[in-house]
């Protein structure tokens, strides 16, 4: 089964392994976005109107990653500014269409947002189809900490772990590294594409990419960087060489419009890495 050829409650009843097997064996034409969970960029009054989420959906996202999930969730309900109340993840899933994953963290950030058995858990049990563990600008998370962090966190829900961006402690990013990631359990890793992070060579990375591939897991090239607001002139190199690379799903950050990345951006990467045919196939469903 191919991410590609999902309807919307296809893509919205998909989660942990089964995702990150439809994700791969579409052959690096994933799309993923990610959002601030308590955004609605083209909200008036901030509270009716449309979601963030639901606008990354409307432009090619195959994917929808929430950033910030402390800001909306008390531990039981979710409360989503031009969406309103729900009680459970996977009702927001059906509402826009798609698999809904949520961002944690290692480190000194908010209890709901920490990367906890607990937290996790919730989360999945809520209908999470994805944790990502990854780490937010200046909060100082490291490779290893999350290597730990993830022995930690299994539960039903795909469990996809790496920085986008040197989260504030910069150190090589490395096959041995993102390996060890796999090795204490993630089903997928983030790695920054080439071009976005200094010193992530296209070399490099390709060889990180066969290394997590050969120990059966999936890569999520990251645009993490603030260049999901870059002109569109920047998606071929981008676009292409993370394709080359061999990233199975392309991830587009959440900085340009407020809480979210420029869905103009992403519609020219989606069409650079899977053309207009499965591009507009995705809008219109």
């Amino acid at each position: 089964m191919r991410i590609l050829d999902l309807d919307r409650s296809g893509l919205a009843a998909l989660r942990g392994p089964e995702l990150s097997r439809a994700v791969a064996a579409s052959e690096g034409r994933t799309m993923v976005a990610e959002v601030f969970a308590d955004r609605a960029a083209l909200s008036f009054d901030g509270q009716t109107g449309v979601h963030n989420a639901e606008l990354m959906a409307a432009f090619g996202a195959d994917v929808i990653v929430l950033n910030m999930i402390d800001r909306v969730w008390d531990g039981t309900m979710f409360r989503f500014p031009g969406l309103g109340e729900f009680a459970s993840l996977a009702e927001l899933a059906a509402k826009i269409g798609r698999p809904i994953g949520v961002n944690l963290e290692p480190g000194t950030v908010p209890e709901l947002r920490k990367a906890s058995k607990d937290n996790a858990q919730r989360l999945a049990d809520a209908g999470a189809a994805l944790i990502v563990l990854t780490a937010n600008p200046s909060t100082d998370g490291s490779l290893d900490g999350m290597a730990r962090a993830t022995e930690q966190l299994g539960t039903g829900a795909g469990l996809w772990v790496g920085k986008m961006h040197h989260a504030g402690h910069p150190e090589p990013i490395t096959a041995q590294k993102l390996g060890n990631l796999v090795d204490a359990g993630a089903d997928g890793v983030i790695l920054p594409i080439p071009g976005t992070l200094p010193g992530i060579t296209r070399e490099a990375a390709a060889e990180v990419v066969q290394a997590v591939h050969a120990k059966g897991a999936v890569v999520m090239g990251a645009i993490g960087t603030s260049q999901e607001g870059a002109h569109t002139n920047v998606v071929p190199q981008l676009a292409l060489t993370a394709k080359e690379i061999g990233v199975d799903a392309h991830h587009i950050g959440d900085c340009f419009l407020p809480g979210m990345g420029d869905p103009e951006l992403l519609y020219a990467y989606s069409v650079a890495v899977r053309g207009r045919r499965h591009t507009w196939t995705r809008m219109a469903r």
